[in-house]
């Protein structure tokens, strides 16, 4: 039998191994971004053309390449950075495997323009699908000039599954704010389709980070600092008002490299612990600084993850670190040594959380609302597309027929026991149910068409609100203002990424325009307008919804019991969150 096992020639090698490195164009931004910083840059210019499919192109002025250097740069396994495999193990660089651009230039149109400061010209370097086409000298200024165009031209079975312009260039947006965030002696420019979006100037961490995610955030993050000599823990975390349902200001680095950790989430998520209402996320942008020996960058093909020698003890500091930094601020949730800790939670009603401030304001924290209610009703997670789809209008099948013959007594007023932390008790023929009233009203008001605001008519304000957005939110506005007047909004975009509201929905309180905007603003992208409809009226009506605390009055919650009994006494809404559940009493009896 002949043989069948051949090599495979470069260029196919090299289309495989682009499969581990360019993933989508975001992963060419990363790779570029990685390369300037390593040059020494202190200003580096990232431009791109339909969300990088056509153009990512990333300029530096960096230390630059002698002509060899250029060419070899895109062979495999050519490095600068490692010259044993000892090396492996203490990288103080970004990139060091030798693989990114010989594997983007596998997938693209690639041009190469640098020059050395020491010398008279620089080099000019093409390659189109992997096959070098010509290499010639030019007349340069100092740096590099990297240009990839076209990405996938030479794939296309790869190229039909990139997602749309807004999905793939927020995702380049999320490997530019990575890089920026970890060199903020660096100057950054990031444009798009010729309009800048960010332009960063050098400063100091906070500084950078209130430059990306906007002014509204500078009062509320509070410094973490902790040196213990074999390991620098620094940054901030933003207080209990400027946490999230969802993720997207959650950000590790180690020796200026980003890198994700669930297992290190948990650790800051611990520290706020009693601090969240259930289902938010905190924000926080943390530095460890330590011996690159004790670190592993290299069990990843993109090296977003890290393997820590001492991560147990890492986790430990980081909590502890961050608590105490709590603490200082006076952001710390009381306790009464004098109940059971099990059974605070049946003691302390819940405040309602306040706004986020905006602007920059007094270090010290503004009041803080601590959870420590019992919540019985899980929380479940949703992505941005089953957030839209929540939207969608209660359907009575997950009504629970077996219950509602149950209720037959219109007299509910013996019957209905309300609890001090917020829910109420239902007894009905020797069954006890507990009742979420806010959940039950929500449901009860999705039901009724008249109270959603499709083409809502618009009140004006006598003095317009202000709205500081930051990039991603300014994109987001532009990317959906053409629905807004639907709903009654008017608003303008200023300088400074001001957004001026001049008129706001009927029925809408000055109090939650901006809260409901950023509700608006947390989807990544709406797919169609429909989508943004249906998002749109979900927020409204959680908006209008009363909370289980603002039931005060017995004969409201009758009525409310009744209307729900009449909708089929549904025990789910929309997103699968329990109105009411089944009290097993006849369990308590084995406690006593």
């Amino acid at each position: 039998m002949s043989d069948i096992i051949q090599l495979l020639p470069d260029h196919v090698a090299n289309q495989i191994a682009a499969g581990e490195v360019v993933q989508r164009p975001a992963s060419i931004v990363k790779e570029l971004l990685e390369n300037a910083v390593d040059a020494g840059s202190d200003k580096i210019q990232l431009i791109v053309r339909d969300a990088g499919k056509n153009l990512i192109q990333v300029v530096d002025n960096g230390i630059g390449m002698s002509e060899t250097d250029a060419r070899l740069a895109f062979e495999r396994h050519a490095t600068s950075k490692i010259r044993s495999t000892e090396d492996i193990f203490k990288i103080a660089t970004k990139g060091f495997r030798g693989e990114a651009l010989a594997s983007i230039a596998a997938v693209a149109q690639v041009e190469l323009k640098t020059k050395q400061k020491e010398t008279p010209v620089g080099t000019n370097i093409y390659i189109e699908g992997g096959q070098f086409q010509f290499q010639d000298p030019i007349q340069a200024v100092e740096g590099s000039n990297f240009s990839v165009k076209n990405l996938f031209y030479n794939v296309p079975a790869r190229r039909k599954f990139l997602k749309n312009d807004n999905v793939e260039f927020r995702h380049i947006i999320d490997e530019f704010q990575r890089v920026s965030l970890a060199h903020e002696t660096i100057e950054f420019e990031l444009f798009h389709n010729d309009e800048p979006i960010f332009k960063l100037r050098k400063g100091g961490q906070m500084q950078r980070i209130v430059d990306v995610f906007g002014r509204k955030l500078q009062p509320l993050l509070i410094p973490i600092k902790e040196d213990l000599g074999w390991v620098d823990l620094h940054g901030y975390v933003a207080k209990p008002e400027g946490a999230k349902k969802v993720r997207g200001e959650q950000f590790f680095f180690v020796n200026g490299r980003y890198f994700k950790s669930p297992y290190l989430s948990k650790a800051v998520q611990e520290a706020f612990e009693g601090l969240l209402q259930p289902g938010y996320i905190p924000s926080f942008f943390l530095f460890l600084e330590m011996d690159p020996e004790k670190i592993d960058v290299n069990i990843h093909p993109q090296k977003t993850e890290v393997k820590f020698e001492d991560e147990a003890l890492i986790f430990a500091l980081m909590r502890s670190t961050i608590k105490r930094s709590l603490g200082i601020y006076n952001v710390a949730p009381s306790l009464d040594f004098e109940r059971d800790p099990k059974m605070e939670a049946f003691f302390s009603p819940t405040p309602s959380r306040s706004n986020a401030s905006s602007g920059s304001g007094s270090p010290m924290p503004s009041a803080i609302n601590v959870d420590r209610d019992f919540n019985p009703f899980t929380v479940s997670k949703t992505t941005d597309e089953e957030r839209i789809n929540l939207a969608e209008l209660y359907q009575a099948s997950e009504a629970a027929p077996s219950k509602i013959n149950l209720f037959e007594d219109d007299d509910l007023d013996e019957d209905l026991f309300r609890l001090p932390n917020g829910y109420w008790l239902l007894n009905k023929d020797g069954q006890t149910y507990m009742l979420d009233l806010g959940r039950m009203h929500r449901v009860l008001m999705s039901s009724h068409q008249e109270n959603l605001p499709t083409k809502k008519a618009g009140q004006s304000l006598l003095f317009s609100l202000e709205y500081h957005l930051n990039e991603i939110e300014k994109n987001k506005y532009k990317s959906i203002k053409k629905y807004l007047p639907d709903f009654g909004f008017e608003m303008t975009l200023a300088q400074d990424n001001v957004l001026r509201i001049e008129t706001v929905p009927e029925g809408l309180k000055e109090s939650q325009v901006i809260k409901f905007l950023e509700k608006i603003f947390e989807i990544l992208e709406y797919r169609t307008e429909e989508d943004f409809y249906k998002y749109f009226e979900y927020q409204w009506v959680k908006l209008k919804t009363k909370s289980k605390f603002d039931f005060i009055y017995k004969t409201e919650v009758e009525q409310l019991v009744k209307d729900f009994i009449d909708l089929g006494f549904p025990q789910y809404t929309v997103n699968g969150k329990k109105c009411w559940m089944e009290v097993p009493f006849d369990d308590f009896k084995n406690k006593f």
